[in-house]
């Protein structure tokens, strides 16, 4: 059984077909105000790279882009500070920012202590 995917109640083709206002009141706040809010500059041309892109990802550093209906089913490659991680848009990402699906923190991962780090390192075999 294949669950379909709803929105605060509503469909992906009714929130496609929706009027921006009505979608922006579905919203939580933050993202909400962050919408009504003049668009940057940067924002903008992402939107309309996303309306005339053809399949093709479409690169960006708008990390506080929110995630909009009519954004579902296209790529994009988001910066995260050293280079750009594709995205591919799903239904489930609504309302959400582009950053939250690009991280820039790694995992730490530690190698070995060189002889001398610590007391316990000065019994650590050499190869």
């Amino acid at each position: 059984m294949v669950r379909e995917f709803k929105y605060r109640g509503y469909g992906l083709e009714q929130l496609q077909e929706m009027p921006m206002e009505q979608f922006l009141n579905l919203l939580p706040s933050r993202q909400r105000r962050s919408l009504n809010r003049e668009l940057s500059h940067e924002k903008k041309v992402l939107i309309e790279k996303l309306r005339a892109s053809n399949g093709k990802p479409v690169k960006s550093h708008a990390r506080d882009m929110v995630i909009l209906p009519f954004m579902v089913g296209k790529s994009l490659e988001v910066f995260n500070g050293k280079e750009y991680l594709k995205v591919d848009i799903k239904s489930e990402m609504l309302g959400h920012y582009l950053g939250e699906y690009a991280t820039p923190i790694k995992k730490v991962v530690h190698g070995t202590p060189g002889i001398g780090a610590s007391r316990s390192s000065l019994y650590v075999p050499l190869k």
